[in-house]
C-alpha cells in the first residue's frame, strides 16, 4: 500500500510518461494487486468486503491528496473509478481456486 500511495503522490516529473489511458490500467492493476492480497489475508466474506471498501476509499483519498498536496498533479475521478475497478476484479479472485493460493504454497503447521 505504501508503494501505491507514494507512487500516486510523486511529482508528475518523477514518474514515466505513458500513452493516454495507460495510466488507468496502471491504477486498476495496482489496486487489483492490493485487492488480491486482501483475498489472501481475510477469511470471511464480511472482512473481505470491508477491506475492499477501504481500498476504494483509499483510491478516492489519493485523488484528493493529489489535488491538495502536489503542485503538478490533479485529481481525476476516472483514476478513482479505475482503482475501484481493480478492487472489484481482485475481489472476484475469492470465487476462484486461487483464493487460497498462499495457504497451498505455505501450509499452516501445527
Amino acid at each position: 500500500m505504501a508503494v501505491v500511495v507514494t507512487t500516486c503522490l510523486l511529482p508528475g516529473d518523477d514518474i514515466p510518461k505513458v500513452w493516454p489511458g495507460v495510466d488507468k490500467l496502471e491504477h486498476a492493476g495496482s489496486f487489483f494487486v492490493l485487492s488480491v492480497c486482501a483475498v489472501q489475508l481475510f477469511a470471511t466474506r464480511r472482512a473481505l468486503l470491508r477491506a475492499g471498501a477501504w481500498l476504494v476509499v483509499l483510491g478516492v483519498l489519493i485523488e484528493f491528496a493529489q489535488g491538495e498536496f502536489t503542485a503538478d498533479r490533479t485529481p481525476d475521478p476516472m483514476d478513482a473509478l479505475a482503482d475501484a475497478t481493480g478492487v472489484l476484479l481482485g475481489l472476484l479472485i475469492a470465487m476462484t481456486p486461487a483464493r487460497d493460493l498462499l495457504l497451498r504454497m505455505f501450509p499452516r503447521r501445527a
